[in-house]
C-alpha cells in the first residue's frame, strides 16, 4: 500500500509541476574576461554561497590550470579581483574544486594528475583575502579528478581516482579505480579510505574481460537525510578502457552505473537499498548498480560521455541524466529513473544538448543547464520532471561559448551558476575563456 500511495503522489506532483510557464532569460555577470583555460572539471564544487559573509565564492582554472578564486559581495554587488591560490601543473585534469569547512575556512582541492592531492586553505574564515596555505594530502597519493563533499556534521570527503599502474607495474594502464580521503577536523588532517576500511580501493571493477577497468565518475551529489533515507552521496559513473584492443587508456566507454555512499558507515548501496559494503567490485556493479548497458562503439567510442548527472525525485527515487554519441557524432540526451515498481527505466529526452549541471526546484522537478552541441554561445535551461519528463525552459545569452557549468552550492541570486568560457585551444597554456556567473531565469 505504501508503494502504491507513493506512486499516486508522484504522478500527481508530476502533473502539477508541468504547468509552470517558461521564465525569461537570466542576468549574466562576467567576473573575469579572457583568463580561463580549458578544463576537465566535472559539475562538482565549483562555487558556494557563504551566508555569514554575505558573499558568493567561485573557483576556476586559469593559464596552466593555475587555481583562482573570486568573491561576489551581495551587499555592494561587486566582484573582487581574482586571487591565485595554487599552481595547476599544466594539466586540465588539475582543476580547482572548493568547499567550505565548518570552521568557515575555504578549501580548494586539486590533483596533480595521477600523482598527488593538494589542498589550499584560506588564511581567514569567510574570506579569500590574504596568503593561502597549500599542502599535500599524503593519503591522496595518485589523485586525479578531486570531488569534495561536506556532510551535515562537517566531515569532509574528497573522492579521487588512482592510476594503479603508476604505483604497481603489475596493473595495466586501464586499471583506474576510485578511492577517497576523509577529514573530521576541517581539513587539517586526512585519512585514506584504505586506512578506514581496509580496502585498497572503494570502486574497483578489476579484471574485466572487456578491459573496461577505468572509472569515470560523472557527478557526485550530497543528499541530506530525509524520512525515507539517511544522509548519503549519490554517484553516477561510466567505465572506460581498451576494450577488444587490449589494455589502452580511455579508448572506449561503456555503461552507466548508479550507487549511493553513506558517510555514517562508509558503505555503498544500490538504488533498491542493497548494501554492498565498503567496496564495490565488478560483480557488485554488474549485479546491482547497472542503469543502462551500452555497446562498445568503433565510431565515437567515448560514449557515454564523461559528464553525467545524478539526482532524486520525492527525496527517494534516484535518476540519472547522461549523454551518448551516435555514428555522426550527434549528442543524444537520455534519462533513467528508478522506482520500486519497475527498477531502472531509460528514455531519450532530447538531442543536441550537452548537459552540464542541474538543480532541484521541488520534490519532483529539476532545472537542467546545458550548452549547444555545436559550441555556439549561450546556455539553455530545461525542466526535468519525474526524472524523465523534459521540456525547454529558457535561453541565457553569453557573449562567448561556455565549456563548463556548475550550480553554486546554497546559491543566492544573482549568483546561481558558474559558467566557465571555452578557451580557443585545448592547451592549458592558452587561457582566453571568460568566467560567467548567472542568476535564475526570470530574476
Amino acid at each position: 500500500m505504501r508503494t502504491q500511495a507513493m506512486a499516486a503522489s508522484f504522478a500527481a506532483l508530476v502533473a502539477a509541476a508541468g504547468a509552470a510557464p517558461p521564465p525569461a532569460s537570466a542576468p549574466v555577470m562576467t567576473p573575469a574576461t579572457a583568463v580561463a583555460a580549458r578544463t576537465d572539471r566535472r559539475p562538482v564544487a565549483g562555487g558556494l554561497y557563504d551566508a555569514a559573509a554575505g558573499k558568493t565564492f567561485i573557483s576556476w582554472g586559469g593559464q596552466y590550470e593555475d587555481n583562482y578564486v573570486q568573491a561576489y559581495d551581495h551587499r555592494s554587488r561587486t566582484w573582487s579581483a581574482p586571487v591565485l591560490v595554487a599552481g595547476g601543473d599544466n594539466d586540465s585534469h588539475n582543476y580547482p574544486t572548493m568547499v567550505q569547512a565548518a570552521d568557515g575556512h575555504l578549501l580548494v582541492f586539486r590533483g596533480l594528475h595521477n600523482k598527488e592531492l593538494w589542498v589550499a586553505r584560506s588564511p581567514k574564515p569567510h574570506s579569500i583575502e590574504g596568503t593561502w596555505t597549500d599542502v599535500q594530502i599524503p593519503a591522496g597519493l595518485g589523485a586525479t579528478y578531486p570531488m569534495p563533499v561536506r556532510t551535515a556534521d562537517g566531515t569532509l570527503f574528497v573522492f579521487i581516482r588512482e592510476t594503479a599502474g603508476d604505483f604497481d607495474p603489475g596493473y595495466p594502464t586501464d586499471t583506474r579505480p576510485m578511492k577517497y580521503v576523509r577529514s573530521t577536523d576541517n581539513g587539517l588532517t586526512w585519512q585514506s579510505s584504505a586506512s578506514l576500511t581496509g580496502d585498497r580501493w572503494a570502486i574497483a571493477p578489476l579484471g574485466r574481460a572487456d578491459n573496461m577497468n577505468e572509472v569515470y565518475v560523472g557527478q557526485l551529489r550530497y543528499e541530506p537525510a530525509t524520512l525515507l533515507h539517511g544522509e548519503r552521496i549519490g554517484i553516477v559513473y561510466t567505465l572506460a578502457g581498451g576494450g577488444p584492443e587490449g589494455h589502452l587508456h580511455d579508448r572506449y566507454h561503456r555503461n552507466i552505473y548508479y550507487a549511493t555512499f553513506t558517510p555514517a558507515d562508509l558503505h555503498f548501496h544500490a538504488a533498491d537499498g542493497h548494501d554492498l559494503g565498503t567496496t564495490v567490485d565488478d560483480a557488485d556493479q554488474e549485479a546491482h548498480l547497472k542503469v543502462v548497458d551500452t555497446p562498445l562503439q568503433t565510431v565515437n567510442p567515448r560514449s557515454p560521455d564523461y559528464i553525467s548527472l545524478v539526482g532524486s525525485t520525492l527525496g527517494a527515487w534516484p535518476f540519472v541524466v547522461w549523454m551518448r554519441l551516435d555514428a555522426d557524432g550527434r549528442v543524444h540526451d537520455e534519462a533513467a529513473l528508478w522506482s520500486p515498481l519497475g527498477g531502472w527505466r531509460n528514455r531519450e529526452v532530447t538531442t543536441g544538448v550537452r548537459v552540464r549541471d542541474m538543480e532541484r526546484l521541488d520534490a519532483t522537478t529539476w532545472r537542467v543547464y546545458g550548452t549547444d552541441d555545436a559550441g555556439t554561445p549561450g546556455i539553455t535551461t530545461y525542466r526535468l520532471t519525474g526524472g524523465t519528463r523534459w521540456r525547454f525552459e529558457s535561453a541565457i545569452a553569453t557573449p562567448r561559448a561556455v565549456q563548463r557549468i556548475e550550480v553554486i552550492a546554497d546559491h543566492r541570486d544573482p549568483a546561481r551558476i558558474l559558467a566557465t568560457g571555452a578557451s580557443s585551444d585545448r592547451d592549458v597554456a592558452v587561457a582566453d575563456g571568460d568566467v560567467y556567473v548567472a542568476g535564475a531565469p526570470g530574476r
